[in-house]
C-alpha cells in the first residue's frame, strides 16, 4: 500500500510541474518558452490585424528567400484568415508574376497571377536557391510552423493532448527569430564567420566546439532577418523584432492551417453532439432494462 501511495504522490508531482513548465525540447536541444497566442486553446481565434503585419512583415522581409507555394492568393480574402478584401486580394496577387502555358505555338510564358493561382517561389529550384544563399535551402513557409516544433517527451506530450497545446511551432519561431546574439559566442573561435543562434534545433556545432560551455543551438544559414523599425507598421503598433516576429510567427501557423478556426468550431459541435448522444444511450438504457430483474 505504502509503495502505491508513493507512486500516486510522484505522478501527481509531476502533473504539478508539467502544468507550469515552459516547453522544451529533449536532451540538450534548446528550450523554448511557452507563448500566449490568441489562437491557443479549444476557443482560439486569429487575430486579424495580427496577420496582416504579419504578411505585411513576410512580403517585405521573408518572401525574397522563403516561398509559400501552398498558399493560394484567394486565401488572403476568405473568413479566417488576414481577411483582405477581394480588390486588395486581387491587387497583391496582380504584383506578382507566374509561369502558365503552353500557349498556341507550345510556349510557356508570363502573366500576372490571379486569385486562383499561389505564391510562386522565389527561386525557380532548389539549385538556384541554394546558390543564391551560399549552400543553405531557405525552406517553404508554407506548412513550416506545423512541421519545425521542439520535440516533447514524455510525459509533456500526454498533457499537450488534454490542454490542447498546439502552438510549438509558433513558439519556435517567435524564440528563434528574436534569439540572435551581438556575437558568437567565443569558444567558436575568432574564425568562425557564420551565423549562430543559441534557438536552432538543427545546429550541432555546439555539441562539438562548445561542450564544456553547455551551449545549445548552433550554426544556422540565415543571418538575423529582423531589427527595430525595419517593416513601418500603420496601426500603432511598435515597430520592434520582437513584433514584427510573433506577428510573422502568427501569420506562418495561419499560413500551415489556414482553416484552425473552422476546425476548432467543429471539434467543439462534435464534442456536444457526443454528449448529448451518450446522455441519450444510457436514458434509452436505464428505460429498456428498468423492468428486468437483475
Amino acid at each position: 500500500m505504502s509503495t502505491m501511495i508513493k507512486m500516486v504522490r510522484s505522478f501527481a508531482a509531476v502533473a504539478a510541474v508539467a502544468v507550469s513548465a515552459p516547453a522544451f525540447a529533449a536532451g540538450n536541444a534548446p528550450h523554448i518558452e511557452r507563448h500566449q497566442w490568441s489562437f491557443a486553446g479549444p476557443f482560439g481565434t486569429f487575430d486579424r490585424g495580427q496577420l496582416q503585419r504579419g504578411f505585411k512583415v513576410y512580403r517585405e522581409v521573408c518572401a525574397s528567400c522563403h516561398g509559400l507555394r501552398q498558399v493560394a492568393f484567394r486565401s488572403l480574402a476568405q473568413d479566417g484568415g488576414p481577411s483582405f478584401s477581394e480588390e486588395e486580394a486581387k491587387q497583391i496577387a496582380s504584383e506578382y508574376t507566374v509561369i502558365d502555358g503552353p500557349n498556341e505555338d507550345g510556349d510557356m510564358y508570363e502573366r500576372p497571377a490571379i486569385l486562383a493561382d499561389k505564391f510562386p517561389s522565389p527561386f525557380p529550384n532548389e539549385q538556384a536557391a541554394r546558390a543564391s544563399n551560399g549552400g543553405a535551402y531557405p525552406p517553404d513557409f508554407s506548412l513550416l510552423a506545423k512541421a519545425r516544433a521542439a520535440h516533447r517527451g514524455f510525459p509533456w506530450f500526454v498533457f499537450d493532448a488534454f490542454t490542447q497545446y498546439q502552438e510549438q511551432g509558433a513558439d519556435y519561431i517567435y524564440e528563434l527569430l528574436i534569439s540572435y546574439p551581438d556575437e558568437a559566442p567565443e569558444c567558436l573561435g575568432e574564425d568562425f564567420s557564420g551565423n549562430f543562434n543559441p534557438k536552432f534545433l538543427g545546429g550541432s556545432i555546439t555539441a562539438e566546439a562548445c561542450a564544456h560551455e553547455h551551449l545549445t543551438g548552433g550554426e544556422i544559414g540565415m543571418a538575423a532577418p529582423l531589427f527595430d523599425e525595419l517593416v513601418e507598421y500603420t496601426d500603432g503598433t511598435p515597430m520592434t523584432v520582437d513584433h514584427y516576429a510573433k506577428d510573422v510567427a502568427a501569420f506562418m501557423m495561419w499560413a500551415a492551417e489556414p482553416h484552425l478556426e473552422e476546425r476548432k468550431k467543429i471539434g467543439f459541435r462534435v464534442m456536444v453532439f457526443l454528449i448529448f448522444f451518450a446522455g441519450m444511450l444510457y436514458f434509452t438504457k436505464k428505460k429498456l432494462w428498468r423492468n428486468v430483474d437483475h
